[in-house]
């Protein structure tokens, strides 16, 4: 049976993960998160979804599963991602992605750009407070377009997590991109310890390394190699030209590790006004190159956080109980990486999931892709 080995490896990375449940728990902790698994990857998005999965392909699902005292009712699946603590999980998790990672193919052109960026669970928020929902911090790797890790953001603190993710994943011969938000010391720090290089947003956060890097750029980059593209999409024309500049003396000056240039990228889309960004860099990257590297990053945006929303509702989803969103958060970013690790790139995610949950041929073939 080919479900088999997929469910083997699943067992291997997540049995270490404590049943938080009474020692009497009628339906084994590992067979449920798989069936969870399989049910999202066929578009469920639900616990109710989940538990409804169960019953339809429960003769599937005894093939490789012992199930026995049935399938899990859907206050089973959440009560037990309620209880799981988070932690334990995202290892699990990360665990996972890293041995399965090893073999994906990698888009070819693609810089090897570890983006980091948090994405807020909209639904999950306490009643009267929906200013605050929860924060999920993301490590996407654009040269397979997959989640390598995902950490719950405590108190929304998005800069603690990412130093967390940063523990999770290689981080050697990687390129790891962020926002201003992660452009601080303890960051880049992590990241030289960790064997990485770094492109960072640069803004005004950063009282005293801004307005040097910027007088900086004003001074020399007029006799730096520039770079500039043209896209043309969607009706309108998207210009970039970019600067780099050596600045390992403000890495000194500012005790920033590893801080090798600083870059500049002014971008215009149509007949808006251009859009000028800066950033510090490991690396004197040529221009071009830079560009790419600052382009890549975006991709967690649409190959990510738009698919999660569009394709499984994360936006909309109203688990708000103890760790729920955050576990169930990170089974849909595992589901998007199994289906994503399928050779045919051209056909949209929503359609592979609605095939998978129509055919379970299809579904075989997405769960042979694991190992």
């Amino acid at each position: 049976m080919i479900l088999e080995a997929p469910m083997l490896d699943f067992i291997e990375f997540f049995e270490e993960v404590e049943d938080p449940r009474a020692n009497n728990s009628l339906h084994d902790l590992v067979e449920v998160l798989f069936i969870a698994l399989l049910a999202t990857l066929s578009g469920a998005t639900s616990c109710s979804d989940m538990a409804e999965f169960g019953r339809v392909k429960e003769r599937l699902l005894r093939t490789v599963l012992d199930l026995k005292h049935g399938t899990p009712s859907h206050d089973t699946f959440s009560r037990v991602f309620r209880l799981i603590p988070p932690k334990p999980f995202e290892k699990a998790f990360a665990r996972f992605m890293k041995a399965f990672g090893e073999g994906l193919a990698k888009t070819r052109g693609t810089p090897n750009v570890i983006a980091i960026d948090g994405k807020a669970l909209k639904g999950a928020y306490e009643t009267g407070l929906s200013h605050s929902p929860r924060m999920i911090v993301e490590a996407w790797g654009a040269q397979t377009r997959m989640v390598l890790a995902s950490v719950a953001a405590p108190d929304r603190d998005e800069t603690q997590a990412a130093q967390e993710l940063l523990d999770l994943v290689q981080l050697k011969g990687a390129i790891v991109t962020g926002d201003a938000l992660h452009c601080n010391r303890a960051m880049v720090d992590k990241i030289v310890e960790n064997g990485g290089d770094y492109v960072l947003a640069l803004k005004a956060n950063q009282s005293a390394l801004y307005p040097d890097a910027v007088a900086l750029i004003d001074a020399k980059g007029g006799r730096m190699p520039r770079a500039k593209t043209q896209e043309y999409g969607h009706g309108r024309k998207e210009t970039r030209a970019a600067v780099v500049v050596p600045a390992e003396a403000l890495g000194v000056k500012h005790s920033f590790p590893g801080l090798a240039a600083v870059a500049r990228v002014v971008s215009r889309r149509g007949k808006d006004d251009p859009v000028t960004r800066y950033f510090i860099c490991s690396k004197p990257y040529a221009p071009d190159e830079l560009i790419k590297i600052v382009r890549t990053h975006w991709t967690i945006e649409n190959g990510l956080h738009w698919v999660l929303d569009v394709v499984l509702d994360e936006d909309q989803a109203r688990n708000r109980k103890d760790n729920g969103p955050e576990n169930l958060a990170i089974i849909k970013r595992l589901a998007l990486n199994v289906a994503r690790a399928h050779p045919d790139q051209k056909t949209p995610m929503r359609r592979k999931l609605r095939h998978a949950g129509w055919d379970e041929a299809y579904l075989f073939e997405l769960l042979a892709h694991v190992r």
